[in-house]
């Protein structure tokens, strides 16, 4: 009699080994269960891969504001049928807590809400500090609210200086690393620009999302300091239409512009530095759900191998984040394969079977 319980067999990509297992009630199981039947059998049968992990995603944010928990579980049911099981929320206006008890949904790890200055991000997406010497209490109350992770706004446009310019000192930011790290938390900032690059590297932030400002100096301190980098290169393909629409800011567009053209060749650049590259598609917004596929991809434009690629949106990240894959005992999030990823990526958009916590949803 059929327990519900599930046997896989196939191979792991990334070894090149047979990966046999068991999944009953939601978790991962290395001995045999009883009456489990075989989902797929044998290693020549198929390819298993741990639940792909988009390390920069907002499921609580989408054009115009005001997303209900109800739509956020939407948009995270488009994540997870893409495959994407395990989600790094690097800032919401909604606190999407209530969607950990949905096994449909992907596991999330939050920043709480964005840190930034008035004016000087978009509009209610975040915390708008008028005094910056309150950043350290913001810090430790946001580190409260999210599941490990602090997010700060680096640099944005300034009307007056016409360009992006920071928003925090050096002896700021140096403080929100300390609040952060004493909270039991990480710290991490969105930075398009070069200017507030030296002082965010400085201060020993945990990881960098965008990060198109960056030259071979800070390429080569991330890399001492250990500092991850978040490129989210299928967001900055919408850098030219951002510097066309902002005909009143000349340098902006300029800096946009520049950012955009050079993007490639800093990225190859940190890839063959070894700074330590994950794959984030910044969803909500202006980038719809559901595209860790076409992320994966992009980072084989910056020298990526294909299972390199694959491993910075899965084996990869789930070490930096404390996530185990599939491991005894584990939440059950992996996918099954037709064919060798390493061979050929596209496999990844015909999945026999996306599996979220122990059932089949793809």
């Amino acid at each position: 009699m059929s327990t519900g319980a599930q046997h896989f067999a196939g191979t792991d990509p990334f070894t090149g080994e047979s990966l046999e297992f068991w999944v009953s009630g939601g978790t991962v199981s290395f001995e045999p269960v009883a009456g489990a039947d075989t989902a797929v059998g044998g290693p020549d049968a198929a390819w298993i891969v741990p639940g792909l992990v988009d390390a920069h995603n907002h499921v609580g944010i989408a054009p115009g504001l005001g997303v209900t928990i109800d739509r956020a579980r939407g948009f995270a049911y488009e994540d997870a049928q893409a495959g994407a099981l395990l989600i790094r929320e690097v800032g919401s206006p909604l606190d999407t807590h209530p969607l950990d008890d949905d096994p449909r949904c992907p596991r999330f790890l939050r920043a709480g809400k964005h840190i930034a200055r008035p004016k000087r991000y978009l509009r209610d997406y975040g915390v708008e500090l008028s005094d910056p010497d309150l950043l350290a209490n913001e810090v430790a109350r946001q580190a409260r609210a999210g599941d490990g992770w602090v997010k700060l706004v680096g640099d944005w446009i300034d009307r007056e200086a016409g360009d992006l310019t920071p928003l925090w000192t050096r002896a700021q930011l140096d403080t929100a690393v300390a609040t952060a790290h004493e909270h039991g938390a990480r710290i991490t900032a969105h930075v398009f620009g070069a200017a507030a690059l030296p002082d965010i590297v400085a201060a020993g932030f945990d990881s960098i999302e965008h990060g198109t400002g960056l030259d071979t100096d800070l390429i080569d301190e991330m890399v001492r300091r250990d500092i991850a980098l978040v490129p989210t290169l299928i967001q900055l393909e919408n850098f030219p239409g951002i510097a066309d629409s902002a005909d009143r800011f000349p340098k902006y567009q300029e800096t946009m512009r520049r950012l955009y053209d050079g993007r490639t060749a800093v990225f190859a650049a940190a890839r063959e530095a070894g700074v330590r590259i994950y794959a984030g598609t910044d969803a909500g917004g202006f980038i719809g759900h559901g595209r860790i596929i076409d992320e994966v991809e992009a980072l084989t434009g910056i020298g990526f191998s294909p299972l390199d690629a694959l491993a910075a949106a899965s084996t990869a990240p789930r070490d930096w984040l404390g996530v185990p894959g599939i491991a005894e005992g584990e939440r059950a999030d992996f996918l099954v394969l037709d064919a060798d990823p390493a061979d050929d990526l596209s496999t990844l958009r015909r999945p026999v079977h996306v599996v979220c916590s122990g059932e089949k949803i793809g």
